[in-house]
């Protein structure tokens, strides 16, 4: 269920390692923390709660509004983390058969 909110994330994170610094990186900050917070309310769903350990800090890291300040090299490690955990999280994430119908 996770999967396409999960590895669009992954992309932005990946295609923002590029913008780190410029200005259009709030966008990147906007998409990354929205996405993650879809996946959150998928890991809800799925009673998949171990995620939200992995998850919420992804959507604290990238969000826009109060902005966390981190050196460029850390933030570049912590774009590919995120999108690492982002695309498991996503093939991980499942609803119970009887929750789809």
């Amino acid at each position: 269920m996770a999967f396409l909110p999960a590895v669009l994330a992954a992309i932005v994170l990946l295609a923002g390692l590029a913008l780190i610094g410029a200005d259009w990186y709030t966008g990147i900050r906007y998409a990354v923390s929205i996405l993650a917070l879809i996946c959150c309310v998928f890991a809800v769903q799925a009673r998949a709660y171990w995620w939200l350990i992995v998850l919420v800090p992804i959507a604290v890291l990238w969000n826009p509004v109060w902005p966390i300040e981190l050196p460029d090299l850390a933030l570049r490690l912590l774009h590919i983390a995120a999108a690492a955990a982002l695309v498991v999280a996503g093939i991980m994430i499942t609803a119970p058969a009887e929750q789809r119908r």
